[in-house]
């Protein structure tokens, strides 16, 4: 049985991994201040940012949903992965050889998420090579009929499955892959004649996952005797959710976050159409519509907040290209993005439309796109006789609940003036259709998404200047260490505010602020009973504030329902925004915590002086001496 990796070789791993790179390929991440970057939770659906990273603490915290963490801890919750598999991965990536206990190696992991995409790689390699056989002709010929040459074929990894019952299992297992792990991988059926290859006699394309591996295959019918569907894909394994899976996006995602535009189209051969023409934001789904996984995906990519991005939709004008427009649009309103249609012309998907009228052609249609609502519109008066009263009275009851429902408050009065020329009735009538289907949908049920507000009211702001009001549940100086706490309970006096700020820059930059004055400021008496825990918890490891484990050492200290107020003190934003500033203001925030004592002290002191018998001679005498030595301490900590 193989050994625990050691744990420095997971330590050193983790100190060698930008947790920003890691993030970065699953969200896009955006500057949110000195150290912290922001993006969309991966975790929850959210219109606002909430979840930040900061990769010198080498921890993640959602202010929403209060998921928080490593890299290890990220990795394993996005892709499901065990710890060592976690480790193992990104020592692969940073060249780090790692050592087990007791000498043992690796454990074979048989059947796991690390050997079905190794499987599944393996698969991918065998394909290519098998694409320059001479039974592939078919298969080579297929990609020149449809414009790809043999650079094509090599960029986006396309294969061929040979014509055979179990080439690619008899391959996969000299590799050292079981039948259970080719099995469960999608790789092989059983039949009556036992396992079989899967993909047989036809061209492949890899399907992979945002970072790059591959998890499936899509592959397309090419031999009038295979009984088949047109497109055969894997089925859902461990590794692979159609439903959550966009192909081309592990090439695209870079493009889809600078640009803040995204092509939607229908297959893999289009999607290598758009790229190979110029549109490299082109992605496509694996074998099932258009849904709600999609959008969440693509709204982390695209950083999907400020509604400034492009969501483009191309879809055939023929019936089942409307069907799709219609699934899409139904969900159109979780993007925060514009959404548009693009519909190719002469009924032409990308691919043809490049193959028959060229690159720019491709371009163009991107070019052409035409606003969601002003497609829809147009489709659903289409199914009307407007050249009747009737007709036009049923169109305008059937299109003013659409435009009402436009969520962008400013584009609703400009088409309910298009609603009214494409019908040729009055205006005022059309707006007061559009009010009245307004009303009516605010008199009803509220909206069942709770996607608009997804994430708390706090999420991703600045809790460096949360006020609470004076009826906040938490407006007492004590917190109940039974349940999970959160700064947002913090009441918004000025002390606790102060404690709470003072012990953000501790944890965050506590060698920026200078050990000696964090121990000095770990001594200091609090007011709210939750971050007087915390405080004690720094205190208690002071030792290693230089060190990369100071945070958790901090967290493995405090109890489990204080973990979540730790982490969002150590990623709530610090107020100033430049390295110069952050720095002088996590000094100057934490002595002051340290002044605030000292005044407390120097009152205490002044009170007992003045109750202090003067013929109590050494008892005055000590009195102010202490007083003299509280203020050499406070003018001490100006000079810092």
């Amino acid at each position: 049985m193989a050994g625990l990796i050691r744990q420095g070789d997971v330590e050193e791993v983790k100190a060698r991994t930008n947790l920003a790179d890691i993030i970065g390929d699953y969200v896009t991440l955006k500057s949110a201040g000195v150290g912290s970057l922001k993006g969309l939770c991966p975790f929850h659906d959210e219109r606002t940012p909430s979840f930040h990273v900061r990769p010198q603490v080498g921890f993640y915290h959602c202010f929403g949903c209060g998921e928080s963490g490593d890299v290890y801890s990220f990795l394993q919750k996005m892709d499901h992965v065990t710890f060592s598999e976690a480790v193992e991965r990104l020592a692969a990536r940073v060249g780090l050889e790692l050592h087990y206990e007791g000498g043992a190696g690796a454990a074979p992991e048989h059947g796991n998420r690390s050997r079905l995409l190794a499987a599944n790689q393996a698969a991918a390699d065998f394909f290519v090579e098998q694409l320059g056989s001479p039974g592939a002709e078919v298969g080579r010929a297929f990609l020149g009929s449809r414009g790809f040459d043999e650079m094509a074929a090599s960029r986006f990894g396309i294969g061929f499955a040979p014509k055979s019952w179990d080439e690619l299992t008899k391959h996969l297992r000299g590799r050292g892959f079981t039948t259970e792990e080719l099995t469960l991988s999608g790789l092989v059926s059983s039949g009556d004649r036992g396992v079989y290859d899967r993909f047989r006699g036809r061209l492949v394309w890899p399907i992979r996952d945002i970072t790059g591996q591959t998890i499936g295959f899509g592959a397309r019918k090419l031999l009038d005797d295979d009984q088949g569907p047109k497109y055969l894909n894997t089925p859902e394994t461990p590794v692979y959710h159609k439903s959550q899976v966009l192909y081309g996006l592990d090439l695209a995602k870079r493009d889809i976050s600078r640009n803040q535009q995204v092509v939607v189209v229908e297959g893999y051969t289009d999607v290598m159409a758009c790229h190979l023409a110029g549109v490299t934001t082109a992605v496509a789904t694996c074998g099932t519509s258009f849904g709600v996984d999609h959008i969440k995906v693509l709204r982390r990519v695209l950083s999907d907040d400020s509604g400034a991005g492009e969501v483009i939709f191309t879809f055939d004008p023929d019936a089942a290209g409307q069907k799709a427009a219609m699934r899409a649009f139904a969900e159109e309103q979780r993007f925060s993005a514009q959404t548009y249609v693009a519909v190719p012309p002469e009924g032409l998907d990308p691919c043809d439309l490049r193959l028959h009228r060229g690159d720019d052609a491709v371009r163009r249609l991107v070019d052409s796109k035409k606003p969601m609502f002003e497609f829809m519109i147009r489709q659903l008066l289409s199914q009307y006789n407007l050249e009747t009263v009737e007709g036009r009275a049923a169109a305008l009851r059937s299109a003013a609940p659409l435009v009402s429902d436009i969520r962008d408050e400013t584009l609703r009065p400009g088409y309910t003036r298009e609603l009214a020329r494409m019908l040729g009735i009055d205006m005022v009538e059309v707006s007061r259709a559009v009010a009245a289907a307004k009303a009516k949908a605010k008199a009803g049920t509220a909206r069942a998404d709770g996607y608009r507000d997804g994430s708390s009211g706090a999420a991703g702001g600045d809790f460096g200047r949360h006020s609470p009001g004076p009826g906040d549940a938490a407006s007492v100086a004590t917190v109940n260490v039974e349940r999970p706490f959160a700064l947002v309970e913090l009441p918004g006096d000025p002390v606790t505010r102060l404690e709470r700020d003072g012990l953000m820059a501790m944890l965050q930059l506590p060698v920026i602020v200078g050990v000696e004055i964090v121990g000095r400021a770990a001594q200091t008496s609090f007011t709210h009973t939750g971050l007087a825990i915390v405080r004690d918890a720094i205190a208690a490891n002071l030792d290693h504030a230089d060190q990369a484990d100071w945070l958790e050492r901090v967290l493995n200290d405090v109890p489990p329902q204080l973990a979540n107020l730790v982490h969002e003190l150590a990623m709530a934003n610090l107020p100033e925004r430049s390295e110069k500033e952050v720095h002088r203001y996590v000094k100057d925030i934490t002595i002051a915590l340290i002044d605030r004592d000292l005044l407390r002290q120097k009152a205490e002191l002044l009170g007992r002086l003045q109750r202090a018998d003067p013929e109590q001679r050494e008892v005055y005498v000590t009195l102010q001496r202490e007083l003299v030595r509280v203020e050499a301490e406070r003018r001490g900590l100006r000079d810092e």
